[in-house]
C-alpha cells in the first residue's frame, strides 16, 4: 500500500513518515522549501497553491492512502482550498484520505467539545480549518477528518523550544495560565492517524492527549523533564492580551480512542520527568 503524506517534511509530517517507512510501507511525501531526511522515502516538492497539483501527484504516485499534515496557518489558499482539492483528486483516484485538523475551529465557548459539536472558529486560521473541515467531507464522505491539539515531542516541538528559550532569559514573553489545551505527543498523534487509516473510520475524530493543561502547566512540566528551572518562566493571561482566539478549548477524544490501540498519553504521563 503506497502512502502519500503531504506535508512530510512537517514536525507532524516527518514522525508519520518515520513510521510508515518503519511499518515497510512505500510511502511518497512532499514538502515546500526542503525534503526530510528520512531514508526510502520518495520525496516530491509541493507549492499547494499551484493549480492542477493535486491531480498530478495523485496520478503520478497513485496512493492508496493519503494523509495530509500540511500547515499553511492562516493563508486561505493553502488552508482551506487546498484540502478540498485534495480530497476531489483523492475521491477521484479513489484514495483513502486522512485530513489533520485541529481544536482551533472552536471558539471556547463551550470549554468541552466531542465529535458531534459543530465549529465556531474565531480566528482566520480556524475559520480556514472548519472550512477545510467541511470541504473535504462533501467531496469525499468517506475521508476521515482529525482533529487534534497542541503537538509535544521530545524537545522538537515549537512549545518545546519556547519554554527552553524562555527558561534561559533569551526570549520575551509569558505562559499563560488560562490558556487550555490537550496537548499530545506526536509519535501518538502519528500512530493514530495510520491506525485510523486502517480502519474502515470516516467522518470526525478525535486525537488529542488526556490531559487538560495551560500553556504555563504544559511548560513546567516540559521545563521539570529537560533539568530546567521552571520558575524562571513567566506568566500572565490570556484574557488580559490582545492575542486573538479561543482560551479554554478541551477536546474530548474518549470516542475514538475507544476505537484504537494507539493510547493517546496525557501530557503529565508523557512528560514525567523519570521517563
Amino acid at each position: 500500500m503506497t502512502v502519500l503524506i503531504i506535508g512530510g517534511s512537517g514536525f507532524l509530517g516527518a514522525e508519520l513518515v518515520r513510521q510508515a517507512v518503519a511499518a515497510g510501507l512505500p510511502t511518497v511525501a512532499t514538502y515546500a522549501t526542503r525534503p526530510g531526511d528520512t531514508a526510502r522515502v520518495a520525496w516530491r516538492r509541493l507549492d499547494l497553491r499551484d493549480p492542477g497539483w493535486e491531480d498530478a501527484i495523485m496520478t503520478e504516485v497513485g496512493p492508496r492512502l493519503v494523509v495530509n499534515a500540511s500547515s499553511g496557518k492562516a493563508d486561505w489558499e493553502i488552508t482551506a482550498q487546498g484540502p478540498v482539492r485534495l480530497a476531489i483528486a483523492a475521491a477521484k483516484h479513489g484514495s483513502r484520505l486522512v485530513h489533520v485538523s485541529t481544536d482551533a475551529v472552536f471558539s471556547g465557548a463551550r470549554v468541552h467539545y466531542d465529535e458531534s459539536c459543530l465549529p465556531d472558529p474565531v480566528t482566520p486560521y480556524g475559520a480556514a480549518k472548519a472550512a477545510a473541515e467541511t470541504g473535504v467531507l462533501l467531496v469525499h464522505p468517506n475521508a476521515v477528518v482529525a482533529r487534534t491539539s497542541l503537538i509535544i515531542g521530545d524537545g522538537r516541538s515549537v512549545h518545546e523550544r519556547i519554554v527552553h528559550e524562555l527558561a534561559a532569559g533569551t526570549r520575551d514573553g509569558v505562559l499563560f495560565t488560562d490558556d487550555i489545551r490537550c496537548p499530545v505527543h506526536v509519535t501518538d498523534l502519528a500512530a493514530a492517524l495510520l491506525e485510523v487509516a486502517s480502519h474502515d473510520a470516516h467522518g470526525i475524530h478525535h486525537l488529542a492527549g488526556a490531559d487538560a493543561l495551560s500553556r504555563h502547566e504544559l511548560g513546567t512540566l516540559i521545563a521539570r523533564r529537560d533539568g530546567l528551572d521552571a520558575s524562571r518562566l513567566p506568566t500572565g493571561l490570556r484574557a488580559d492580551s490582545a492575542l486573538p482566539g479561543a482560551v479554554d478549548v478541551r477536546l474530548d477524544s474518549r470516542a475514538t480512542q475507544r476505537k484504537l490501540h494507539t493510547t493517546l498519553r496525557g501530557a503529565r504521563r508523557f512528560l514525567a520527568a523519570t521517563e
